[in-house]
């Protein structure tokens, strides 16, 4: 009887260990259908996530770019943290667009990582770069009661983004990080996004880098360490509300 139980708990032991939650701290390239779409994502849940609940942050790339991009330079910061990344891929790979990319497919790529790991669900992040800067703050808008904070890095709301601002039911936490030398993202238009913003209340801390111009990988570690400390600081109140739209831009 003995040796039947021990042989029990010997594989109740074998599942735990490669059941879902098992990590082997590798960046892994994961499939899901959005929209009727097969869509493509790279996720990485470090050792320290386990058993959780922990923090999950969406990393939305830069343009000609793709997941793994950003994933590979918060990787460290995430395994001395704990937190669960993961690193969806545009449709077009040259820029993120609505509805196409967003906010229905972040919101599947999210989900299906809840349905595998413990994620805290009022502390989801979004961090984005460059084009996916852009597309961070639209979401920060459009899913305000979603997402608990949101830091880009060379980005500015453009043309029609504004107009979501009359949609956001939560003023979310932002934080920008923009080059005075940036000529892609010039600094012009990261003061003009924190100065509508200010004005509709949110909460907008824009860092301006003296000399810095729109490349984030050279700086990435530093800008991704002081962006963790933005975010980690931040929590809904409640759980997470998804609010479904109809877009077309």
């Amino acid at each position: 009887m003995r040796k039947a139980t021990e042989i029990v708990l010997a594989s109740a032991m074998l599942l735990v260990a490669v059941g879902p939650r098992a990590t082997s701290e590798k960046t892994l390239k994961q499939s899901l259908v959005s929209g009727g779409v097969a869509r493509t994502y790279y996720l990485l849940v470090p050792e320290k996530a386990i058993p959780g609940p922990a923090p999950l942050l969406i990393l939305l790339h830069g343009s000609g770019r793709n997941g793994l991009s950003l994933v590979e330079r918060w990787d460290s910061l995430a395994k001395k943290e704990g937190i669960l990344l993961a690193g969806p891929d545009a449709l077009d790979r040259s820029a993120w667009q609505i509805p196409a990319d967003a906010p229905d497919f972040i919101h599947d790529v999210v989900e299906a990582v809840r349905e595998k790991y413990p994620v805290d669900a009022r502390r989801i992040y979004l961090f984005g770069h460059s084009a996916g800067a852009g597309e961070g703050l639209c979401l920060a808008l459009l899913e305000s009661e979603y997402f608990a904070a949101v830091a880009v890095h060379a980005g500015a709301l453009t043309g029609n983004d504004y107009a979501y601002a009359d949609l956001a039911r939560r003023k979310t936490p932002i934080a920008m990080w923009s080059g005075t030398n940036d000529a892609l993202v010039p600094l012009r238009s990261a003061r003009e996004t924190r100065a509508f913003l200010d004005k509709r209340g949110f909460t907008v801390a824009l860092t301006e880098m003296p000399g810095h111009t729109h490349n984030y990988y050279d700086s990435a570690d530093d800008i991704n360490r002081k962006a963790w400390e933005f975010l980690r600081a931040h929590a809904l109140a409640d759980d997470p509300k998804y609010q479904p739209y109809r877009l077309v831009r």
